[in-house]
């Protein structure tokens, strides 16, 4: 290294050179190191002329380096008044990670500013590339791209691209913009738009999100192409517009929101003048949840549809799409240190199927609860609630409900054991409007509840599967009475039988509501055993039960009678046999026909990813009228190097029960009650699915979908119908390219 002579001095510059090869103009100088304010500029090349106090000429194997940028070619001019580089002759570039080659380049060192002329480009972050006949780098994360395509498949030969006649690149956002755009797959052009966007990271961008194309039989051949809007990083919105061809344009959208004191998601669907039916048809889903300081929350659940046939005509986009009751519910809620307070108002709308009519619930127009409770008060509990509620029904008996419930209990809990002895008061009151003549409008009742609810840990050291565990034995014994009072002439608002479980063994009311609080001199044994690895983790549960009357039960619902002295026998199992495989059962015996009335039985076997194989059987013959027996197969699974196979069929052994459906016309005839059928295709920079599915909308009617996805990686990272689709009928389903940036 030697030192350059002092008229190379300047206040720019401090130039330095190393001696290697011969140069023309500077013999000896092979190498030069400029600094400026910023960052060092490191040239070296086989030969250097010219002045470097002004503009300095390298030729042959020129490499310019200046922080995280490098430009490599055959040769280059360095101005440094200017602080630019022109190179020209095999150009290959590095900037921020990012890679270009061409013909010929000039870049200003301080800003970033320059082009490349027929570059070719890759971008590290998620591997975007393409060629173009220009490229202007406006600044250090900003770079124009003229008659240029861009993928994130890899060249030369990209399986899609888009080809635009500007797109701009925008590592500042994450963000690439194109106008005048065309995507070609496989060679083909399949979408034509003057404007697009799409991200440059895996982070929620918006853009075009994959279209969707498919035919139902009621809808027809149906085009889909939302389009999403990452409005900020708590709020998106989603805009479903779709072509039906049988009815015409819908509009959809889907809007989310989400806050420290909020959070809410709304849908719309909206289709003007149906020409199937001339009328407008719309529906809409909303809830929200809001935080008010320092203790009030707001919240809703509002749902509604145009017609009784929505549901059956637009199966495959609504979100309720089997759902016949819609709620519309406002609760506005007061919580303090030990108790909170309710208002809150509801009603229904309900979508009937002409052939099983469902009875409209009773308004709530409103409702006031309030409840308070504490615990450990000198070893007492103590809970009371208040409900005071007006219903309101068009065509039913209508009036006011008062209730009162108070309860007090003395938990002793031990390691080993526990016991609960609590006694409960439910007081009631009714006022009604337009009593049935010759009854009276008011009613009241005073039901006293006495329970004693104990049980019993015992373990010890066992072996399950080969695997050290600990084994429990958990006896428990509950009893209740409840002393008969005369109910038949209270109305009924809001109560029905509750269902029948595991869970509803240890209940102290047999109905759910308030209108109907049930007699009770009856004690509930159970047997859990548990079997559970050192780790805490639950390997294997088995519990079984029964609840035993010692006096008959007088108050039931209207044509309903109860005269047996010991409910049905539950069981249930349920665990892992083995990391990939774990099962279930749940079984309801009837001891005075000796036979299972109700039983289901699982099993999951899920050896990795994209892997899963699930097997249900249902059966339930506790009502004579509607009895069930289906068995319900679902899986995903590799099929060939990057073909996935999805499917779920849910399979009736009987062909008497109204909803299955096989045709439209003759339900009744059927096996099938639902089916899915889809196929995946994972490229490097694509994702192929296609998918059938045919589902039941009501008693006597079904939908037909088929639906067609390509999902370009690079262009969009949220699924559609589809995915939903699956999603909802495989459990454990995975998808083969998972998307990110969901904000929930």
């Amino acid at each position: 290294m030697i030192r350059v002579p002092p008229f190379f001095d300047s206040p720019l510059l401090l130039c330095m050179v190393t001696t290697t090869v011969a140069a023309t103009a500077l013999p000896g100088v092979a190498a030069a190191q400029v600094s400026d304010q910023d960052q060092p500029v490191s040239i070296s090349a086989d030969r250097m002329t010219g002045r470097p106090d002004r503009e300095v000429h390298f030729d042959t194997n020129v490499e310019i380096v200046q922080g995280t940028t490098v430009i490599e070619s055959d040769r280059a001019t360095y101005n440094i008044l200017k602080d630019e580089v022109e190179a020209s002759g095999n150009i290959r570039m590095q900037r921020m990670g990012d890679r270009y080659t061409g013909d010929a380049a000039r870049l200003r060192i301080d800003s970033g500013e320059g082009f490349v002329t027929q570059p070719t480009y890759h971008l590290e972050q998620n591997n975007g590339q393409g060629r173009a006949e220009r490229i202007d780098f406006e600044s250090k994360d900003e770079a124009m791209v003229s008659d240029g395509t861009y993928s994130t498949c890899e060249m030369p030969d990209p399986d899609w691209y888009l080809k635009s006649s500007r797109l701009r690149l925008d590592k500042g956002r994450n963000t690439g913009f194109a106008t005048g755009t065309v995507v070609y797959f496989k060679g083909v052009p399949i979408l034509g738009t003057p404007a697009m966007s799409f991200p440059l990271s895996d982070d929620r961008k918006s853009g075009v999100l994959p279209p969707t194309i498919g035919t139902t039989s009621k809808g027809g051949l149906e085009v889909l192409v939302p389009y999403y809007f990452n409005i900020a990083p708590n709020r998106d919105l989603t805009l479903y517009p779709k072509i039906i061809s049988k009815r015409g344009l819908q509009m959809g959208a889907e809007a989310r929101y989400l806050g420290q004191t909020y959070s809410g998601e709304t849908r719309a669907e909206y289709l003007r003048n149906d020409r199937e039916t001339d009328t407008n048809r719309y529906a809409v889903s909303s809830i929200h949840t809001q935080n008010f300081a320092p203790a009030w929350t707001l919240n809703w659940n509002l749902n509604t549809a145009s017609d009784d046939r929505y549901p059956d005509d637009f199966a495959s986009t609504i979100t309720t799409s089997k759902q016949r009751l819609l709620t519309r519910d406002m609760n506005l809620t007061y919580g303090g240190s030990f108790w909170y307070a309710s208002l809150r108002a509801s009603n229904y709308q309900v979508l009937q199927d002409p052939l099983v009519p469902i009875a409209r619930p009773y308004d709530r127009l409103p409702q006031f609860l309030l409840h308070a409770e504490q615990l450990d008060v000198n070893g007492w509990d103590w809970s009371a609630d208040l409900d005071a509620t007006r219903f309101s029904h068009p065509t039913a008996l209508v009036g006011d409900r008062l209730v009162i419930n108070p309860k007090l209990s003395f938990p002793v809990i031990r390691p080993s054991f526990f016991i609960t002895p609590k006694l409960a008061l439910h007081a009631t009151t009714y006022s009604l409007d337009n009593p049935i003549a010759g009854t009276p409008s008011s009613f009241n009742r005073m039901v006293p509840t006495a329970s004693l609810d104990s049980g019993m840990v015992f373990e010890r050291d066992a072996s399950l599967f080969g695997n050290a565990v600990t084994q429990t034995l958990e006896p428990r014994l509950f009893y209740v009475y409840t002393p008969y009072r005369d109910q038949s002439r209270l109305p009924l608002f809001d109560t029905g039988l509750a269902d029948f479980n595991y869970a509803q063994l240890f209940s102290e009311n047999r109905f759910v509501g308030h209108d109907r609080i049930s007699d009770a001199n009856q004690l509930t044994a159970a047997l859990v055993s548990r079997f559970i690895e050192p780790s805490g983790i639950e390997r294997a549960r088995l519990a079984v039960g029964q609840r035993y009357y010692f006096a008959d039960q007088h108050v039931t619902l209207p044509g309903v009678l109860n005269s047996q002295t010991r409910s049905d026998l539950l069981l249930a199992a349920a665990g892992k046999v083995s990391p990939t495989v774990s099962v279930e059962a749940n079984m309801q015996y009837s001891q005075s026909v000796s036979t299972m009335v109700r039983d289901n039985y699982g099993v999951r076997w899920q050896p990795g990813p994209m892997r899963v194989l699930n097997v249900q059987y249902r059966r339930d013959v506790s009502n004579l009228l509607t009895p069930l027996e289906q068995v319900d197969i679902s899986a995903q699974w590799p099929l060939a190097q990057r073909w996935y196979g999805v499917g779920r069929i849910n399979y009736s052994l009987r062909n008497d029960r109204p909803s299955l459906v096989n045709s439209v016309d003759s339900p009744r005839n059927s096996k099938i009650a639902e089916a899915l059928l889809g196929l995946e295709y994972k490229a490097d920079c694509w994702i192929f699915r296609v998918v059938a599915q045919r589902t039941p909308t009501s008693s006597n009617t079904a939908t037909t979908g088929f639906f067609i996805q390509l999902e370009l990686n690079g262009l969009s990272r949220i699924g559609s119908n589809p995915l939903d689709a699956l999603r909802k009928n495989i459990p454990g389903y995975q998808m083969i390219n998972q998307p990110s940036g969901d904000f929930r």
